[in-house]
């Protein structure tokens, strides 16, 4: 029987640099940041890469092509991916464009529980947010200046193009909770969040 390959979005740049030619570690990870690829891929821990290569060496997905020498240092091992790879990354890709995946993020999660926090303790942080968020929007129009001037074409560009869309979408999104907090229109205390559960308990009405 086949033996399952685990997917990750590390694992599939991998074998996706591989499919492009075989090659040892560090380039790949030169080749990841080079093409900006830890915009969407977290490479943040420098381990991550090497055990992300182990796994896929024991799931067969990848193979060691030659080892070369480094110069007094450890030899780069240089990788070439196998069939059983190759099939693999296409599958992932056709299953992470046509399937939408309920990801499960910080963020999402601190948003369920920011009634612990006051109305004015939410909007601070969500200001801090928002300057975060302006932030990576100018890096990822940056990103996109330079790449257009330099004749990129599009296709190379649209993870860039994503993450300026949902940065945007978010900012905005965060922009209009501190606005309707400023604005009185969205507020709470304990006295009607302890309303609120008793209703939710009761099924009944909750008081003005």
């Amino acid at each position: 029987m086949k033996k399952k390959i685990k997917k990750s979005p590390l694992a599939l740049a991998i074998l996706c640099l591989l499919i492009e030619e075989p090659m040892h570690p560090y380039r790949m990870q030169q080749l990841i940041k080079e093409r900006g690829k830890d915009e969407v891929i977290n490479v943040r821990y420098r381990n991550s890469i090497y055990q992300t290569i182990d796994r896929l060496h024991r799931d067969r997905a990848i193979v060691i092509q030659e080892k070369k020498q480094n110069e007094g240092r450890p030899d780069l091992i240089v990788y070439e991916v196998t069939e059983e790879g190759r099939e693999a990354a296409y599958e992932w890709i056709r299953g992470m464009l046509s399937t939408p995946k309920q990801e499960f993020l910080e963020f999402p999660a601190a948003i369920s529980f920011l009634a612990l926090l006051t109305p004015e303790d939410v909007r601070k942080q969500l200001q801090k947010r928002v300057l975060a968020l302006e932030k990576t929007l100018a890096y990822a129009e940056k990103q996109m200046e330079i790449a257009i001037s330099r004749g990129i074409p599009r296709l190379f560009l649209l993870e860039v193009e994503y993450l300026r869309t949902m940065s945007l979408a978010e900012l905005e999104w965060s922009q209009s909770i501190i606005d309707d907090i400023q604005g009185g229109k969205l507020k709470w205390d304990w006295e009607w969040l302890r309303e609120i559960s008793l209703y939710l308990t009761s099924k009944e009405e909750p008081m003005d």
